[in-house]
């Protein structure tokens, strides 16, 4: 009988809590229940998101954390491994949760700076042929591709000309 999709996340949000437990230790970096509350955080969200709308998810859920305290923490967890870091574009930053969840690459909207994702198993072909080629073992890789909304119903699309 598969896991009901509650018990799945729970689950994954455990496994991330004790990895980020394991590396914070292995880097003599404190353990603190503001940190371990961030995690929490971005592990209860589907989306791509800035630092700004992080801070202020935490502040109106009533956590006491400090803009410099998201921004540390982000850090430690891009470090970890536990949250991929983005920079689309020339747009700030936005992350998101990476542990346990497969490989995906990115369109942006150019028009209303929407995020989508997708999959496409060649990619891992590509990977390998490219690891095959220069020698190497290709651990991480990003792709986004960047576009102009043609969708109709699209509010910020652009007039066609």
């Amino acid at each position: 009988m598969p896991e009901h999709p509650e018990t799945l996340r729970e689950s994954k949000l455990q496994e991330a809590k004790d990895a980020f437990s394991r590396w914070l230790d292995q880097h003599n970096h404190r353990k603190t229940v503001e940190r371990f509350a961030i995690l929490e955080e971005i592990y209860s969200r589907n989306d791509h998101f800035d630092v700004e709308s992080l801070y202020m998810e935490m502040k109106a859920n009533g956590y006491r954390v400090s803009r410099a305290t998201v921004y540390n923490t982000l850090d430690l967890l891009v470090d970890s491994r536990l949250v991929i870091k983005h920079q689309f574009g020339n747009q700030q930053a936005r992350y998101e949760k990476a542990y346990g969840f497969r490989q995906h690459h990115h369109l942006i909207c150019l028009d209303c700076s929407k995020v989508m994702e997708f999959c496409d198993p060649r990619m891992a072909e590509i990977q390998d042929t490219v690891g095959q080629l220069f020698q190497s073992k290709i651990v991480q890789h990003s792709l986004v591709f960047y576009g102009n909304c043609q969708k109709p119903e699209c509010p910020d699309r652009l007039p066609q000309s």
